[in-house]
């Protein structure tokens, strides 16, 4: 009954309608936790809008979402507004919507469908009106609620973000073969990397036919940074992220 459930479930079309006028989906996903992935999302989101860009952010992290951390949002104290729908409130001239508005702080402890429910009901009631790129910042990982977010977004352009380890190299060339056959194209982002591109992360690049965007040198300042987009803005980490920023605009304008 709940495949029967899901496959008839209205809410499919709905999320169509709420994403016709976005040009750009990028889903930012990785391999594991650990390496970035909320911090590249929200940096490239401000630095897409600090070039001039229309642009939204959504926290698909359902369980356990984070970006409202780090642009400083108080979750306890905002909600979004509500029109036929969820208007997302702007962060630093971002569009920003998470469930954390309504769950706060608080765990939710989902499984399974239970998260993918979530997942529809967010897609569907979000009213994003006219961007030219929505960052999405999927669950990490290669299950279910991760890989199943490329569905809702046809023509997404998928970015891998990953470090440098070598043990995360093992996991993210699952990942990137999973983007490579299910979507065809899609982006490669080294995060706590060093002075220069390592070239094991853009080797796996040029194996799966993904762009790689350059490195994101570590920055120890940005721990006591997050929450202010002022201080956050002039670190050096988010210098390298407006590089990555104008490189996926550039290929994208191609």
């Amino acid at each position: 009954m709940m495949g029967v459930w899901f496959e008839d479930d209205p809410r499919l079309a709905v999320i169509g309608k709420r994403l016709s006028k976005v040009r750009h989906v990028i889903p930012v996903m990785s391999s594991k936790g650990g390496v970035g992935k909320t911090l590249i999302s929200c940096m490239l989101a401000l630095a897409l809008s600090d070039s001039g860009f229309k642009v939204g952010l959504l926290d698909l992290d359902v369980t356990n979402p984070t970006a409202h951390v780090v642009l400083g949002v108080s979750v306890g104290s905002t909600l979004p507004e509500e029109e036929k729908g969820v208007v997302p409130p702007e962060v630093g001239g971002v569009k920003f919507m998470s469930v954390a508005y309504y769950s706060g702080e608080n765990p939710l402890p989902l499984r399974g469908w239970e998260v993918e429910n979530v997942v529809r009901e967010v897609l569907a009631v979000t009213i994003w009106g006219e961007l030219d790129y929505l960052i999405v910042d999927t669950p990490p990982g290669i299950r279910d609620e991760a890989l199943d977010v490329i569905k809702y977004f046809r023509g997404c352009r998928p970015a891998i973000v990953t470090t440098p380890s070598p043990l995360t190299l093992v996991s993210v060339r699952r990942l990137a073969r999973v983007v490579s056959e299910s979507v065809g194209c899609g982006y490669l982002i080294e995060n706590m990397g060093g002075s220069k591109p390592s070239e094991r992360v853009s080797s796996i690049a040029r194996e799966f036919g993904l762009k790689y965007l350059g490195t994101v040198r570590f920055d120890g300042s940005v721990d006591s940074a997050v929450g202010d987009l002022g201080r956050l803005k002039a670190t050096g980490m988010y210098a390298d992220v407006r590089g990555v920023a104008e490189r996926l605009a550039e290929d994208l304008s191609g």
